[in-house]
């Protein structure tokens, strides 16, 4: 295997999987110096990535825990190396901690959508901070992302975590980007539907299973839901407080 493909491999498994140029791009975000050695990927992110929309009382009580041996520097190594895995624990960290001046660092990595699932967990943690500037790294985001739904990354996420910083602060951002936002699930709704009747000319065979996919295409539903974000933020606060 030559070095260039072993290369996109490394990139795609970090989650890496869609390269794009973005008027973000000319960012700089926070990296690692050094590769993270195997002891601290055993201690600080294999036992929490896989979990961090875990909001039963074992969980909880696990999280209160490890908050009290959690320092900066874990938080920073997590954000720093280049893995959906690492960044998504290491914003979860953060906002544990209540992190508040490594908010940058986060917003950052938000914009510039450089590893796939981390951004969800960037727009949760930057909610949770709920800082003068917390609403304006969602607004850019969505500013630019809204108007590229051909990019299946976190635009529902950022518009959630949006919605609920409005209901809280008893503010309006989120009107600002609501005919983007139905824009885009237009563009989406009608992607698949087209995608599905190419499909069906292509494999003929498969039109009945077809057909019961286009017959689940339906009215767009432009609700934005903040239900189970308060969930998961009254859990952290949980944890923060206890």
């Amino acid at each position: 295997m030559d070095e260039k493909t072993k290369k996109q491999i490394e990139l795609h498994s970090a989650g890496a999987t869609v390269r794009h140029k973005s008027p973000f791009s000319e960012l700089g975000s926070y990296k690692n110096e050094e590769k993270l050695d195997q002891e601290f990927i055993n201690k600080w992110i294999i036992p929490f990535y896989f979990e961090l929309n875990n909001q039963s009382d074992d969980w909880i009580e696990t999280m209160i825990k490890v908050k009290l041996e959690l320092t900066e520097e874990v938080i920073l190594k997590n954000l720093g190396d280049f893995n959906w895995r690492t960044r998504s624990t290491g914003s979860y960290f953060a906002s544990i901690k209540q992190a508040y001046q490594l908010e940058n660092i986060i917003g950052t990595h938000l914009l510039k959508s450089e590893v796939c699932y981390a951004g969800a967990e960037y727009a949760k943690t930057i909610a949770s901070f709920n800082t003068s500037k917390s609403p304006n790294y969602l607004k850019k985001y969505l500013k630019y992302y809204l108007k590229k739904p051909e990019l299946y990354f976190d635009q529902d996420s950022v518009m959630v975590a949006l919605k609920y910083l409005d209901e809280i602060n008893d503010t309006n951002h989120v009107d600002e980007h609501i005919e983007d936002w139905n824009n885009m699930l237009n563009w989406r709704n009608n992607y698949t539907y087209r995608n599905l009747q190419n499909l069906k000319k292509t494999v003929p065979e498969k039109s009945d299973e077809i057909d019961k996919e286009l017959n689940k295409i339906g009215p767009i539903d432009n609700s934005i839901d903040t239900e189970y974000f308060k969930g998961y933020i009254d859990t952290l606060k949980t944890i923060i407080e206890n």
